[in-house]
């Protein structure tokens, strides 16, 4: 008898043991009492240094990368912005030819494939736009010239600095995801809002007098497609 009772103590016991276990794995897995998981990635106005604050931007890049949050690995402002103050130094060579720099290396957090890339660099005298290219692309008011595909939308601005700084004019280029229609007007604008408002960042970093940029979505040129 004395041994049936211990057996059946340490059943319930067990049990008991069991119970408090699960209940402690409910408390911490779920059920409303646990901590809800932070978002991975950063929001539209974390990223590239804060370049799309404004809510304008911010809609650009979200509808753009298809998400609300960012992986940031990419970006390399400081090198580019170094960049462009060598270039604006002393004058060029003839043969000589800066290479862009990612000013701004986004991909959307929930999907890798969905990527933006941002470069900036000083160019020399335009006009940048061919009449070869000028049928297939709109162009905006904003800078010195500034167009767009649904892929790939390019901007150009103006920047005197302080002397012995000569004034150079620097491209911003912005490359979307591949995967869109190539007559999708609303992601021309976004884009050139993107390159814009890199571009409104980097003049207002440099120092940039005059660089003639629209405030936040730019307008379509005259006669534009």
């Amino acid at each position: 008898m004395t041994h049936t009772v211990t057996h059946t103590r340490s059943v319930l016991t067990g049990a008991a043991t069991a119970l408090a276990v699960a209940a402690v794995l409910t408390g911490c897995g779920g059920g409303g009492g646990g901590t809800a998981k932070e978002p991975e990635g950063l929001t539209a106005a974390e990223t590239c240094g804060g370049f799309a604050e404004d809510a304008p931007v911010a809609a650009a890049l979200e509808a753009v990368l298809g998400g609300e949050r960012f992986e940031d690995d990419l970006s390399k402002p400081e090198k580019a912005l170094d960049r462009l103050r060598g270039d604006a130094a002393a004058p060029w060579a003839d043969s000589y030819r800066p290479q862009p720099v990612t000013y701004c290396g986004l991909q959307a957090a929930e999907e890798a494939s969905k990527n933006l890339k941002i470069e900036v660099n000083a160019v020399g005298k335009g006009p940048y736009l061919g009449p070869e290219l000028a049928t297939s692309v709109t162009s905006y008011a904003t800078g010195v010239e500034a167009f767009s595909s649904s892929t790939l939308g390019k901007l150009f601005f103006s920047c005197r600095l302080e002397a012995p700084a000569h004034p150079i004019v620097v491209e911003t280029a912005v490359r979307g995801p591949a995967d869109v229609e190539e007559t999708d007007e609303e992601q021309r604008t976004r884009l050139i809002t993107l390159a814009n408002a890199a571009a409104r960042d980097v003049s207002a970093k440099l120092g940039c007098e005059g660089d003639g940029l629209a405030t936040g979505v730019p307008t379509r040129a005259a006669k534009s497609s």
